[in-house]
């Protein structure tokens, strides 16, 4: 039996993570298990709650709900749920792209980040847009990716971050690289009820760098991209150049 942890940073009853967990469900000799925070954490990145309890709360067989972070729930799938590593951790599928930066701050792609941590091979899967979302392609596509991965294991710390545009197709998909984003340091200020300032950030989640073979070239090319990402942040190639130049007088 193969043991997929199913998670997000929608929350719990966000319709991307129920139309993820459906379509895992259905492959043959899978049991998944979800465990996602109970309210939405959008863009809490990495971040683990170490200053006050974590509550979980049984919302129906195997579907549990963390009053924490996406890194919470993953930590609580794997150590108090499950009581062990399972086979596969998929994050999403998040209302929304996770492109270029966007991998530094996402919930999604930091569950499936954390995953890679543990050793567990992880995806994250997204998809652009906001209003009447249909994540029945992402499904697919996330079995698609299941079936291989069973065959082909990732490497060590790697995870794969999966991005999908609003209308996309299963046959029109893109290996990539990160690309980047240009959100324009756009800030909305307004003022609260006693007169006082305050501000709300923004973006225009279409704005991007021209570059080829990125995850945002893809998308707005409408196809699937599947960016591979790692673990080791280590800029090996510069290891002896700092070296050199701590060494100099």
């Amino acid at each position: 039996m193969i043991k997929i942890l199913v998670t997000n940073d929608d929350g719990v009853n966000a319709k991307g993570i129920k139309a993820l967990a459906q379509a895992l469900k259905k492959v043959k000799g899978v049991k998944v298990t979800v465990v996602a925070p109970g309210t939405e954490q959008s863009s809490t990145s990495h971040s683990i709650t170490l200053h006050r309890p974590l509550r979980i709360k049984k919302i129906s067989t195997d579907v549990f709900s963390v009053d924490g972070t996406p890194i919470d729930a993953v930590f609580v799938g794997v150590w108090v749920i499950l009581k062990e590593k399972p086979d596969f951790i998929f994050s999403g599928i998040n209302r929304g792209g996770n492109l270029g930066e966007d991998v530094h701050y996402s919930g999604t792609v930091s569950a499936a980040v954390e995953g890679g941590i543990m050793g567990v091979p992880s995806v994250a899967i997204s998809q652009l847009g906001i209003e009447k979302v249909d994540f029945s392609v992402a499904a697919k596509f996330s079995v698609k990716l299941l079936r291989i991965l069973k065959k082909h294991p990732l490497p060590k710390g790697m995870v794969l971050n999966v991005n999908l545009p609003e209308k996309a197709k299963l046959s029109q998909f893109e290996v990539t690289k990160v690309g980047q984003r240009n959100y324009g340091g756009k800030f909305s200020k307004q003022k609260d009820p006693r007169g006082g300032d305050y501000y709300w950030i923004g973006g225009d989640q279409y704005k991007f760098l021209d570059i080829k073979g990125s995850d945002c070239n893809a998308i707005m090319a409408n196809k699937i991209s599947v960016s591979p990402i790692q673990v080791d942040m280590t800029s090996h190639q510069y290891i002896k150049t700092i070296q050199n130049w701590l060494k100099k007088k």
